[in-house]
């Protein structure tokens, strides 16, 4: 009878980076409390890109869903930046893998970026998160729903058509708007090229900007009001 249970069972291999140890163990405890008797969940963890990046792309595994933490210890030599760079390497090798993505991040522009770059099938605010929250999350996501926690969805309601963005995001934009080249933008904030770079190309979407033109850019955030 055991062996027959033990059969019917489906089998779902899941994915967790984080960098802190006891938030994975805290992920697993969930995921293996929900429906035990109808789910075998084969847990595989990551502590960082590198890591993550060598299961990801392991011909042997494959996952159908995965946790990620945005913020994540790089792997420069892959150009994997965050748990954003990941969730798109996994939809790279795996399109049909849902992806949960964890966030400390409350600002707009980061987490409609996000939305709009990788369409997680569910996005939680870590201080909106619990246990029951986590289980709710994970059988929505399994169940092929979407889930947002309530912080994401205050939030997405809140804006609307508004625009917000940070300080590392002003600071690009002030110093294009000085006339500042891109590759000095460093020695003032303090994040790495890469990440400049994909901030500015994340504030031509977010602005609507279609030129390669930085002064196109800095005019738009103007006229929105984000720089004076």
């Amino acid at each position: 009878m055991t062996t027959e249970t033990a059969a019917t069972k489906l089998k779902k291999n899941i994915l967790i980076v984080d960098d802190h140890p006891f938030i994975i163990q805290g992920y697993k405890n969930a995921i293996t409390r929900y429906n035990p008797n109808e789910y075998e969940f084969v847990i595989s963890e990551a502590k960082d890109c590198q890591s993550a990046y060598d299961l990801i792309t392991n011909d042997s595994l494959s996952f159908d869903i995965a946790f990620l933490d945005i913020s994540m210890p790089a792997y420069e030599e892959k150009e994997l930046y965050s748990g954003e760079d990941l969730a798109k390497l996994i939809l790279q090798y795996m399109p049909n893998c849902k992806i949960i993505m964890l966030t400390m991040f409350t600002e707009f522009l980061k987490l409609k970026t996000l939305i709009n770059n990788v369409s997680p099938r569910g996005l939680v605010i870590k201080n909106d998160l619990t246990f029951d929250e986590l289980l709710i999350a994970f059988g929505k996501v399994i169940n092929d729903d979407l889930y947002y926690s309530k912080s994401i969805l205050e939030m997405l309601g809140s804006h609307d058509n508004s625009i917000e963005i940070d300080l590392f995001d002003k600071q690009i934009l002030f110093h294009l708007s000085k006339g500042t080249k891109l590759q000095d933008i460093p020695q003032f904030v303090p994040i790495s090229l890469n990440a400049i770079e994909s901030r500015k190309a994340n504030l031509k979407e977010l602005l609507d900007v279609v030129s390669g033109e930085d002064s196109d850019l800095v005019k738009a955030a103007k006229n929105k009001g984000l720089i004076f």
